[in-house]
C-alpha cells in the first residue's frame, strides 16, 4: 500500500520547509523537494495539504488507557479510553499504566488493553507497577516483566511526596530503579521508573538522593507531575542538569495560583535554560483528576483527556512561539527517553505516524502508521465499541 502526501509544510519536528512524503509499508519511503513520479494506479491514498504544517504525531507517555479513579467508591471508577480519544488530539502513541487503584486494575488487564490498542491501529506500551510499593506485576518481578513482556517498557506510575502513597523508604526506590535498569540493559527499553509526584513536602527529595549516592544513571528517574507546585517545578528543573528528564502534565487550570500550566510551564524551563531534550508533556489521559481538602477526603472529582496535550499546543502557538520549538516535548524528546524506534520525527524509514494543523491551529488529519485516521476533521477509524 503506497500512500503520497503532496505539497506539507513539514515539521520534522525541526521546520524542513516544504516537501513530499511517500508512504509503504507503514514506514516514510521518500521525503523531499521533488514530487516522486509514480503510477497513480499504485496509490492507495494521494493528498494534497496545500500547505498545511504536517508533524510527527504526539506521544502521550502517561495515560490510563484501562481508566483511572476509584478513589471515591468503585462508581467513581473511569473506564478505558477508546481509540478516537486519543487519535482525535494528534495521539499517535501512547503508554499506558495503573495509577491510584493498582489492586482492582491489574497489569494483566494493562497488558490486555496496550495490545488491544495495537490491534485497533494505535502505537501502544505499558509500565508495570503502580502507585504502591511492593508492586503490582504480572510475572512477580519487575526485572522479569520488562524482559518478557515485549510491550512493558519501564515501571510507573510509583507515587512519592503523596498522602496515596505507599510512603516507599530511599532503599525500596533504588531496588526498583536497579531492576528497571539491568532489564533496561538486557533488552534495550527503556528501564526507567515513571515516578508520580503528589503535594508532600519531601518533593524530589528521595530521587535526588539516589541520582547523588548511587551509580544508577539520572535517566532511569523520570518524575511527572512535577508542574503541579510552583516550588516542586523549580526542584525539577534544577535536577535535569543531572541528566534527570522531567515530565510536565497538561492540567486543568488552577485558579489558586499555587501550580503551572503546562504551556506556563514549558515557557518558564525555556526562560530558564535548562536542557531542551530533558522535558516532556503528557495528559495524564484517563486518569482521574480529584481535589481533597485539608483532611485529605474528595471534594471533587473530573478525568483528563489526551485533548489536554493539543490544547497546549495550540496555546503556545496563540502565544506566538515556534511549532518546531514546542514539538520536541511531545514529540521527539519522549521517543528518545523511552526508546520507541522511528516514532517522534519526520525522516526516512521512520513511521508514519502524523498530524495535520489547519491555518486555526486544529487538528484537522491524523495518519498512524500508514492509515489516516482522521481525515479533514472527520473520524475515519474508531475503536471496536465507540459509537459514530
Amino acid at each position: 500500500m503506497l500512500h503520497l502526501i503532496r505539497n506539507a509544510h513539514i515539521h520534522s519536528p525541526k521546520d524542513i520547509g516544504p516537501g513530499h512524503i511517500l508512504i509503504a509499508d507503514e514506514r516514510i519511503a521518500y521525503i523531499g523537494s521533488k514530487e516522486p513520479e509514480l503510477d497513480k494506479a499504485l496509490l492507495a491514498t494521494d493528498v494534497d495539504l496545500a500547505g498545511q504544517r504536517l508533524a510527527p504525531g504526539l506521544i502521550d507517555a502517561h495515560t490510563h488507557t484501562t481508566g483511572g479513579g476509584g478513589e471515591a467508591g468503585f462508581a467513581t471508577r473511569v473506564p478505558a479510553v477508546p481509540l478516537s480519544e486519543f487519535t482525535s488530539a494528534g495521539v499517535t502513541s501512547v503508554v499506558g499504566l495503573l495509577g491510584t487503584d493498582d489492586t482492582v486494575r491489574s497489569t494483566s488487564s494493562l497488558i490486555a488493553q496496550t495490545y488491544a490498542l495495537r490491534e485497533e491501529g494505535l502505537n501502544a506500551w505499558c509500565y508495570t507497577g503502580g502507585y504502591h510499593y511492593p508492586l503490582t506485576t504480572l510475572t512477580g518481578s519487575v526485572r522479569s516483566d520488562i524482559i518478557h513482556i515485549e510491550c512493558v517498557i519501564g515501571v510507573g506510575e510509583l507515587a512519592i511526596s503523596d498522602h496515596r502513597s505507599s510512603q516507599p523508604q530511599f532503599d525500596e526506590i533504588i531496588r526498583v530503579a536497579s531492576d528497571a535498569h539491568v532489564a533496561g540493559l538486557m533488552t534495550g527499553k527503556a528501564g526507567i521508573v515513571h515516578f508520580h509526584l503528589g503535594d508532600g513536602e519531601r518533593g524530589l527529595s528521595l530521587i535526588e538522593r539516589a541520582i547523588k549516592e548511587t551509580e544508577l544513571p539520572a535517566r532511569i528517574f523520570n518524575p511527572t507531575h512535577v508542574n503541579r507546585q510552583k516550588e516542586l517545578f523549580e526542584e525539577a528543573c534544577a535536577l535535569t542538569s543531572s541528566g534527570c528528564c522531567i515530565d510536565i502534565t497538561a492540567f486543568p487550570r488552577d485558579d489558586s495560583g499555587s501550580s503551572w500550566t503546562a504551556s506556563e510551564a514549558w515557557q518558564h524551563y525555556r526562560e530558564r535554560n535548562c536542557p531542551a531534550d530533558k522535558i516532556t508533556i503528557s495528559s495524564d489521559g484517563g486518569g482521574c483528576l480529584p481535589t481533597f481538602n485539608k483532611d485529605g477526603e474528595i471534594d471533587g472529582l473530573d478525568f483528563a483527556r489526551s485533548k489536554a496535550m493539543s490544547d497546549c499546543l495550540q496555546e503556545l502557538l496563540s502565544l506566538d512561539h515556534q511549532l518546531e520549538d514546542i514539538l520536541p516535548a511531545m514529540t521527539s524528546n519522549p521517543a528518545n527517553l523511552l526508546k520507541l524506534a522511528g516514532k517522534g520525527q519526520i525522516t526516512k524509514g521512520s513511521d508514519a505516524d502524523f498530524f495535520v494543523l489547519d491555518d486555526e491551529n486544529n487538528i484537522s488529519d491524523v495518519m498512524v502508521r500508514g492509515t489516516w485516521h482522521i481525515r479533514n476533521r472527520e473520524i475515519l477509524k474508531r475503536g471496536q465499541f465507540e459509537s459514530n
